[in-house]
């Protein structure tokens, strides 16, 4: 692979023009069509087998113009004012949906059927608005018409608002800020860890051409694929990190080698041969254990998980061709710019640095430094185990977005519990009628359970054979009392009123759905966790050949994954320092983001596991003779500690930046994410890797001879690729030079 990677990093760097170009051209070509036909991303959760999904199923087959939910426009009438007043402009605002062919069913509120949906003092009422197709498939501009429908009321002085699907589509906080205030912070570690502003845009170039060719992408894969609403933020936020980590790794080198007085075009493609195979391995390695999470079998787990890994894949191709390209361009200008007091250039003196004098206290003390690491981590992780999934509603949205308009609204007029009605259906054996007493014993059983305010009436279909009726909860939908609900009455209550009847009945809707959702992921979170260690460590023992040291990195990627989970749980579930993230409170935490934090984190902390180990390992084996596996760790660690906590700043700082997104989800990963890289790059790869390998000695690098004889030979940097190289090339060199001075070659 290393030959492999030097050709394509050389090649790249001579024919930097057309490299750039085909680009340039794949970025605004993506970028464009993107625009065009827009996204279709949905929060449609499929869970095949579950309650909620043959709700949907039942209600797809008796009445389908209301089996894509109903979203509610909510109007509320400025104070002193009545919803009666104005019959005429909601009128207009009715007519107007029904005439929209994306509306397949409307209930005014001033109708009969629309009693219920009139606040009992008049001053907040909703249309119910039914979708003809998933709000999933329709672009968010079309979804904004929807609402637009509803401008004749919001012209006569009512506040409009739109709740349920048609609400969560249309209220998704922008990313701009974040992105802009993570790439500023990223900027000005670059520009301190390189000491010249030339150098220190190229990593930021390379990563955003990245982000756009992969967000116009999963854009473009939402038409063919379920693609959630989240993807393309957690993709934004993992490939300006990776991105830009990955392309520092790169650049890093590539200044080393010029720094020595190699020619420009040499020195990429060693740049791309050594550092790029790290980036290549530590990419793969992420590409993998998020793609590990189809193991669960869940659609929308799975998607986010292709979409980050298409992300990331794309972050790799980058560094490792447009990042050549743009390195031969700027040649030995790369130095050009330094920051006041700093002479870029030079060669660093690494076995006299800093980094090297905390290696050589580590070594001297390496009980002290495990138990200080684990003495932070393990409180940290403590609160982990009482990680309870749940799902955060529209309430934690800000004040400024619809759907947070809409349920503050419904809150205030019809109770919390409105926001998130839990849906009945029921199959009868038989053709019933109106009336019958079978569903009439379902309902009123429903009704007297603790916990329920109100029972809608029953529907029947045509066929007679499925009905459904809602049941509003007194709690949030985020509310774990409305969890327990859901479970009573699955469990106790319609089992209990169906028994001997011709009645199967089953609970769904949204809330039911997110239950199923959370309790799909917790049964198959540790066969997926299983399946991500185990490739994890497969890789890591064919590139390191040893046993202990993937044993090693397994076990600290856990416990600093275990730290992140206990910090999200602190903060979000305990709603301990919720105000610093701009919550109001406590939130539940979405039931697949520990799923795929751990699948991404475990990913990225390989990120340094591998350019760390790799150092080291050359160091080990390519050493004189008097060199111990201690000195081998310190040297390691000295030469790559500068850049590993350069990489971490730059991803934590695009990782927090998205705590400034409103969306709480994103605001979970943001912080679950940052605070894992900051545990990752100092407790465990900068304090506690150094001081385990420092106990374990050569014992570290063991491996059965026959595993050794039988497994491929993979140098990750390839060094030993190089010296070969260089040998032979010299070997060769000898008689060429003895025949040209007219002596004998020795």
């Amino acid at each position: 692979m290393t030959g492999f990677l030097y050709h394509l990093g050389r090649a790249c760097s001579r024919h930097r023009l057309p490299v750039l170009a085909i680009w340039l051209a794949i970025a605004v070509g993506l970028a464009l069509a993107s625009a065009h036909f827009g996204s279709q991303a949905s929060d449609n959760v499929s869970l095949p087998g579950t309650g909620s999904q043959q709700v949907t199923d039942l209600l797809q087959r008796g009445f389908p113009a209301q089996a894509n939910g109903a979203s509610p426009i909510v109007m509320r009438a400025p104070q002193g004012r009545h919803i009666a007043d104005y019959k005429s402009a909601i009128d207009d605002s009715v007519k107007a949906l029904e005439a929209n062919p994306l509306v397949a069913k409307v209930i005014s509120p001033l109708d009969q059927a629309g009693a219920a949906q009139v606040s009992r003092d008049g001053t907040v009422a909703f249309i119910s608005m039914y979708p003809a197709e998933s709000l999933g498939s329709v672009t968010i501009g079309k979804a904004q018409g929807i609402l637009d429908d509803a401008n004749a009321a919001k012209h006569a002085g009512l506040s409009t608002s739109a709740g349920g699907p048609l609400g969560s589509k249309l209220s998704k906080p922008s990313t701009e800020s974040s992105e802009v205030v993570g790439l500023t912070m990223a900027l000005i570690v670059l520009a301190f860890t390189f000491g010249t502003f030339v150098a220190m845009g190229l990593p930021i170039l390379s990563a955003l051409i990245g982000v756009i060719v992969g967000l116009s992408g999963i854009t473009l894969l939402s038409h063919l694929v379920v693609v959630p609403t989240s993807a393309p933020t957690l993709a934004i936020m993992l490939g300006l990190g990776v991105g830009i980590d990955y392309a520092l790794f790169i650049v890093t080198t590539h200044r080393d080698t010029l720094a020595h007085g190699m020619e420009v075009h040499e020195s990429v493609a060693r740049a791309v041969a050594t550092s790029g195979g790290a980036v290549l391995f530590a990419g793969t390695t992420v590409v993998v254990a998020v793609c590990s999470l189809a193991v669960a079998g869940i659609p929308l787990v799975t998607t986010l998980g292709l979409t980050t890994g298409l992300m990331v894949a794309i972050a790799v191709v980058c560094a490792l061709t447009l990042l050549p390209a743009i390195l031969a361009s700027v040649g030995t200008r790369i130095d050009s710019l330094p920051l006041p007091g700093r002479r870029p250039g030079r060669p660093l003196d690494v076995e006299h640095s800093r980094w090297a004098r905390f290696a050589r206290w580590i070594m001297r003390h390496p009980l002290v430094s495990v138990a200080i690491a684990l003495a932070i981590l393990i409180p940290l992780a403590i609160p982990a185990f009482s990680l309870h999934f749940g799902q955060t509603d529209t309430g934690a949205l800000p004040k400024d977005e619809t759907a947070r308009q809409a349920y503050d609204d419904i809150t205030y007029g019809f109770g919390v519990g409105t926001n998130g009605p839990i849906v009945i259906a029921a199959q009868i054996s038989r053709a019933a009628q109106p009336g019958d007493p079978q569903l009439a014993q379902l309902q009123q059983a429903v009704a007297r359970t603790h916990g329920v305010v109100s029972v809608s009436p029953v529907a029947l279909d045509q066929a007679g054979t499925v009905a459904t009726f809602s049941a509003i909860p007194s709690t949030a939908p985020s509310d774990f009392a409305t969890e327990d609900l859901v479970r009573t009455l699955r469990d106790t209550t319609i089992p209990g009123a169906v028994r001997g009847t011709d009645v199967t009945a089953y609970v769904g809707g949204s809330t039911a759905a997110f239950i199923d959702l959370s309790e799909e992921i917790s049964d198959t979170l540790p066969e997926t966790i299983a399946v991500i260690i185990g490739l994890s460590f497969l890789l890591l023992t064919i590139a390191f050949r040893s046993f202990l040291v993937p044993l090693k990195a397994a076990v600290m990627n856990l416990l600093s994954i275990g730290a992140a989970y206990g910090v999200v749980v602190m903060v979000f579930q305990y709603g301990w320092f919720s105000s610093l993230v701009g919550l109001e409170g406590p939130v539940p935490i979405v039931s697949f983001l520990p799923l795929l934090m751990f699948a991404g984190l475990f990913g990225l902390s390989m990120d340094y596991e591998v350019f760390l180990m790799s150092h080291v390992q050359e160091h080990v084996k390519s050493g004189p003779p008097t060199r111990t596996p201690r000195d081998a760790i310190v040297v390691g660690l000295a030469e790559s500690a500068r850049v590993i906590t350069a990489a971490a700043l730059i991803m934590v700082a695009v990782f927090a930046s998205f705590i400034l997104n409103g969306d709480p989800t994103i605001k979970q990963f943001g912080v679950g994410l940052s605070v894992a890289v900051i545990i990752d790059a100092t407790l465990v790869r900068c304090l506690l890797v150094p001081a385990t390998m420092a106990l374990m000695g050569r014992a570290a690098w063991w491996i059965p001879r026959w595993l050794d004889r039988r497994m491929p030979q993979v140098s990750v940097e390839g060094h030993g690729w190089f010296a070969e190289r260089d040998a032979a090339a010299a070997a060769a060199a000898q008689p060429a030079a003895a025949a040209q001075s007219g002596s004998p070659a020795k």
